[in-house]
């Protein structure tokens, strides 16, 4: 089956439970359809660089998927009907990367960072 990657910013009013609902629900609508979820990844509240629906910000999500076309049509549909779900962006890729995301590694490597002095 051909591979994608998700991305989908939903409404900043949100509750982080709320938030990743979404996943799981949009989770399921591809078992449903015959795929399944390799990995999901809420990467929380972040800032927009221009209004969407009158929102600065937005929860970010991330999924890795393994599903036949009818299926991803089916949640892109399902989500642009959604209304807490603003954009929404699906790739086809070649094969998925281990380990986490590039944002969840940059997330990670804000402990690196030095103290300030006052």
């Amino acid at each position: 089956m051909p591979l994608y990657e998700h991305v989908f910013i939903s409404r900043q009013d949100l509750s982080n439970a709320q938030a990743e609902g979404l996943i799981e629900h949009f989770g399921t609508v591809l078992a449903d359809n015959g795929g399944s979820v390799v990995n999901s990844e809420y990467w929380g509240v972040k800032t927009m660089a221009y209004k969407i629906n009158k929102n600065r910000k937005g929860h970010y999500a991330f999924l890795r998927t393994d599903a036949p076309a009818p299926a991803v049509q089916e949640m892109e549909r399902l989500m642009r009907l959604h209304d807490d779900v603003m954009r929404v962006l699906t790739i086809k890729v070649e094969g998925h990367e281990d380990g986490p995301s590039v944002q969840l590694q940059k997330k990670d490597d804000r402990g690196d960072r030095r103290e300030r002095r006052n």
